[in-house]
């Protein structure tokens, strides 16, 4: 037996004498400390298999995984026990708001509750940020502001809107990984909706880049009445948004999917009644993702309390038989994609006072909480720790073109790793939420799946409640040749 130091702690090493190596039996490692290699009895291995493996790192790369555990080289290991390891989470769906509306979010906080949460990477939207993410010029201003402030990695989308057609490819060279839009107003100003021949428009600019065109689906129908109901009733609210405006939206999607070629990708998909349309276009070859959420997964309509505006969101929470069929459609390949839409906001924008869902912001908290809620009921409804991967790191770095980067373990990607325990049960509370805004519908509900260090790029970013003193995150640019349809 042997000892070593790293600063003020003490680390013990096993001598095996067969191979010359040393491994960290039970270490103290330093919170922003790099990771050398990381060993665990259940890692989530390339082959779709779960299984004893070594992950050896270099430069901030996976260098090799070494399937049933044993070590080759002289290095400190890192030891999980029985943990599981996976990759990092890509959530390719937040909301950060910095610079302009930092009082709902920012990276700084945003980034913290990813770490937390299992996420490495996350692409910022390119809305509720003053100014949008509309222009270059813009884009290099949320550069500047994300420098030095991210806690895991960043990439950013960018927004298409009426007339900034000659925007979009100088942003594709600048890195964006791809773009967004919205069919209906889209909650501010300052990011308005796109008319169908400012879709074409951009269309006609995106084809042939391999860049992607996200949609919010959701548009205005002659036949959606006004309700009067009580606006504390989530069911006046939910009235107001039904599933034709997605159904008629994602219809317009498909055509112009299938007519330009174009990639296109459904945002947060609400309603099951367009799975039918969904699938026909994929069927016949459209290049088209779709994503849902974890509160359509996890909250129904049947359950939102009398004036509970944190559950407001758009497109809504619908019926719990709608839920059963997105569920039923991620488990067939039709939804692609789990995502947070991590959508904050300030208190008073929520009307909590007077539980007007009319009048109150839409858009649900849950960075930090994706992992576990979505293994809370998938590992129920039989999904397996390789559907996580693949619902929630690679087909989600696919879609924003860091595929090739993210996403797996494997030699050459990122070392991104979260290390969780899957069984252990938590409540979430107020003091153990890391969003800038605590505000979320999840608050006193107990989730199954702790996350316990994540690493990113090869560094101790979190573990057990803490992080890292100085964010060790780096804004992402995607290479503007990808093209992952």
């Amino acid at each position: 037996m042997a000892t070593g130091t790293r600063g003020s702690h003490m680390i013990w090493f096993h001598e095996n004498r067969d191979s010359s190596c040393f491994s960290i039996l039970n270490a103290d490692m330093e919170l922003g400390s790099t990771v050398a290699a990381v060993k665990s009895t259940r890692v989530c291995l390339g082959n779709q298999q779960v299984g004893p493996a070594v992950i050896l790192i270099r430069d901030g790369k996976i260098h090799q995984v070494l399937p049933g555990g044993e070590v080759t080289e002289d290095v400190e290991v890192l030891d999980a026990g029985d943990s599981v390891v996976m990759p990092g989470i890509v959530d390719c769906h937040v909301h950060v708001n910095e610079p302009g509306r930092t009082s709902w979010e920012g990276f700084w906080t945003a980034t913290r509750a990813a770490a937390a949460g299992g996420v490495t990477t996350i692409v910022d939207m390119p809305l509720n940020s003053i100014p949008p993410t509309t222009t270059l010029a813009n884009l290099q201003e949320k550069l500047r502001e994300a420098t030095g402030k991210c806690f895991v990695d960043t990439a950013f989308w960018g927004g298409v809107i009426p007339g900034n057609q000659l925007e979009l490819q100088p942003m594709i060279q600048a890195g964006v990984a791809g773009f967004k839009c919205f069919l209906i107003h889209s909650g501010v100003d300052e990011f308005p909706h796109v008319s169908h021949g400012d879709l074409r428009t951009a269309m006609e600019q995106l084809r042939g880049t391999g860049s992607v065109l996200l949609f919010h689906a959701e548009k205005e129908v002659q036949h959606t009445s006004e309700t009067n109901g009580d606006p504390q009733q989530y069911d006046t609210f939910l009235q107001s948004r039904p599933d034709i405006m997605e159904v008629e939206a994602i219809r317009s999607v498909v055509q112009l999917c299938t007519e330009y070629q174009v990639r296109c990708h459904v945002v947060h998909l609400s309603s099951a009644q367009a799975l039918p349309i969904i699938q026909e276009a994929k069927k016949g070859g459209a290049p088209l993702t779709v994503e849902t959420t974890h509160h359509y997964l996890n909250l129904s309509a049947e359950n939102v309390p009398t004036g509970a505006t944190q559950f407001k969101c758009c497109p809504p929470i619908r019926s719990s038989h709608n839920q059963d069929q997105l569920w039923a459609a991620l488990k067939a390949g039709h939804i692609d994609m789990v995502v947070s839409d991590h959508s904050p906001c300030t208190a008073d924008l929520k009307k909590l006072d007077s539980g007007d869902f009319t009048q109150a912001w839409g858009g649900i908290s849950s960075l930090q909480f994706g992992l576990p809620l979505f293994w809370s009921s998938a590992s129920q409804k039989g999904f397996q720790l390789v559907d996580a991967v693949r619902l929630m790191c690679q087909n989600t770095a696919k879609l924003c073109g860091l595929g090739q980067q993210k996403g797996r373990l494997a030699p050459g990607y990122d070392a991104d790793l979260v290390i969780w325990d899957p069984e252990r049960e938590f409540e979430i509370k107020e003091e153990g939420i890391h969003h800038k805004n605590k505000m979320t519908p999840y608050l006193g509900v107990s989730l199954r799946g702790m996350v316990k260090s994540t690493i990113v790029g090869g560094h101790l970013v979190y573990r057990d409640g803490s992080f890292s003193a100085e964010p060790l995150g780096k804004t992402l640019l995607v290479p503007p040749t990808h093209d992952e349809a």
